[in-house]
């Protein structure tokens, strides 16, 4: 087996090997069974809480999703810059010295694996190239760090990038030089942009469903809904943490055709206090809306499918960043049905 391919078999059992537990668990102690936490072991804790905002990866970075929009309509938001992404790797504390001989032995006795490798691993590991006895006269005072692949990114090439061998860092130590994508706290903000999840965009529009032809029709929302939302990630073990907040800050609408006008004319209508745009009332008609559309040709036996999207501005803060600093912009919106009619006019 070629040394990039047994990368891979290292890098996917480490992850399947990770344990799920309780949103307040008690953390996994050498033989990952449930048990008091050592000084310096990896903490590995839950999937979710009975609201299911709470998740986490054993040994590395926990989500506190308390403050993230929920409901069955949430969804996340996409970069308005299109080519940036979180990162898709990154390498973080994941194994204790009794832990990381639990994960490597079983492997370097299948039969998959060659003398040669073999033995290479346990020059490194066991017998003082990099560690003597998996450092376990270290333990806890440090922790064995690996790759980790952000979920939903398993098929990314940039996934790939992360391949650098397991390394051992002493408390308090930063990681060796070689590991050019150790988690940082911008990198925790990157990943808990990803985890955001904000409200679907349906606006309120008059005429409500079906409108007319040349007809300026109202369209307005209630911000209510759209307060700022907020997920934080963080490694406990190396006491670092961020905190990715986004807050809505204009709807756009598209009318879903050519044929029509948009106010105003840029389609995208600002956030002023608790609502976008106005709602209509009682003897606006012959008023230009200040969040609308007009029709300009009927949508026959169908519809048209407008769709509203919110733009989110993003920022966040961490450890050691004294200030907000900014991410990508990111939208969110849905599509609601409108028909419309032509006018009818009577001859007499």
């Amino acid at each position: 087996m070629s040394a990039v391919k047994r990368r891979g078999v290292v890098v996917g059992s480490a992850l399947a090997m990770l344990l799920l537990v309780n949103s307040n668990p008690a953390v996994a102690d050498d033989d990952f069974g449930e048990g008091s936490q050592k000084p310096g072991d990896p903490p590995v804790s839950g999937n979710s809480d009975a609201t299911g905002k709470l998740s986490a990866t054993a040994g590395a970075v926990v989500f506190d999703r308390s403050k993230n929009g929920s409901g069955g309509s949430a969804g996340p938001v996409t970069s308005s810059s299109g080519s940036w992404t979180p990162p898709a790797c990154y390498y973080a504390p994941k194994y204790t010295p009794d832990q990381l001989q639990k994960y490597l032995e079983p492997i370097w006795n299948a039969e998959s694996t060659g003398p040669e490798w073999d033995l290479e691993q346990r020059d490194k590991y066991v017998n003082g190239g990099e560690a003597k006895d998996f450092n376990k006269a270290k333990a806890g005072k440090g922790y064995w760090g690996d790759s980790y692949v952000t979920e939903g990114r398993e098929g990314d090439p940039g996934a790939l990038k992360c391949d650098k061998g397991i390394f051992w860092v002493d408390t308090g130590a930063a990681p060796p030089a070689r590991i050019p994508q150790a988690i940082t706290p911008e990198m925790l903000a990157q990943l808990a942009y990803a985890e955001i999840r904000v409200p679907s965009t349906k606006v309120d529009l008059a005429p409500a469903g079906t409108t007319k032809v040349n007809l300026p029709t109202w369209a307005w929302l209630d911000t209510a809904k759209f307060k700022p939302v907020s997920v934080t990630a963080s490694v406990p073990l190396l006491n670092v943490t961020a905190t990715t907040t986004a807050e809505p800050v204009s709807l756009k609408i598209d009318p879903g055709t050519r044929g029509a006008t948009t106010y105003p004319a840029s389609g995208v209508c600002a956030i002023s206090g608790d609502h976008i745009g106005e709602a209509y009332a009682k003897g606006k008609a012959k008023e230009t809306p200040p969040c609308g559309v007009k029709y300009l040709r009927s949508s026959g036996d169908g519809s048209y499918q407008l769709r509203a999207t919110i733009t989110w501005k993003i920022h966040w803060t961490g450890t050691g960043i004294p200030d907000e600093r900014g991410l990508p912009d990111g939208t969110f919106g849905a599509e609601q049905d409108v028909v419309v009619q032509e006018i009818q006019s009577v001859n007499r």
